[in-house]
């Protein structure tokens, strides 16, 4: 497949994984406009420039979050591929709602990965088995449809912070904190995913894409 004259970034904070990227780019007459650890370096580095195609990581060193990655670079006009070992369906899910043109798994080739940013660079959808599975296993899951609200309460308290510093953190009531944390729990409840303990809201906000982390 010809990728020539297709522009594409990457965004991975493992600078082996930069490099051999940028290796591969050169061979194949790719341009390689950016590349950096986090998604502020990257943008801060195309500045006005247009790019294609972006190739990103699913987690950062930064602990930034998946979701708002895929979608700040596909606001700046980029189709985004995810290109990881792909071992974390929360995150894979969390990827593909926000965006995200396909999951390419590191234990593919590198040819797997090149075609599919031609595919990408031309608008094509991307039927590979990853993104597939994890596009039919997102309409299995029972989304709680918590407000933008619940989930920044929820992102806080989850994270670590008592009640009385989330409410401090936004500036509200630690009664209000408390009343949102409540909400959460009874959506979730109605779900059959309960989350009665801050563990159990830790792995909800987790496997949401709320908040970042390995499940415990």
């Amino acid at each position: 497949m010809n990728v020539g004259k297709t522009s594409v970034a990457i965004v991975d904070d493992h600078e082996a994984v930069r490099l051999g990227f940028s290796a591969a780019c050169a061979e194949k007459g790719v341009e390689l406009m950016a590349s950096a650890a986090t998604v502020d370096e990257l943008l801060e580095s195309l500045g006005n420039r247009q790019c294609q195609v972006a190739v990103a990581d699913l987690s950062l060193a930064d602990g930034s979050l998946v979701a708002e990655n895929i979608e700040r670079l596909v606001a700046a006009g980029m189709a985004v591929l995810i290109y990881s070992i792909a071992d974390k369906p929360n995150l894979m899910r969390a990827a593909v709602r926000a965006g995200a043109t396909a999951i390419v798994p590191k234990s593919q080739s590198i040819e797997s990965l090149f075609e599919a940013i031609a595919l990408a660079a031309e608008g094509a959808i991307i039927n590979n088995a990853e993104t597939s599975a994890t596009i039919d296993a997102d309409k299995l899951f029972k989304d709680a449809s918590l407000s933008a609200r619940e989930q920044e309460v929820l992102s806080l308290y989850a994270s670590g912070m008592s009640l009385k510093q989330v409410a401090f953190q936004l500036n509200i009531k630690p009664s209000s904190a408390k009343e949102h944390i409540d909400r959460v729990r009874v959506k979730y409840a109605k779900l059959g995913r309960e989350a009665a303990t801050k563990v159990d809201l830790f792995k909800r906000a987790v496997e949401d894409g709320i908040i970042s982390g390995d499940l415990l």
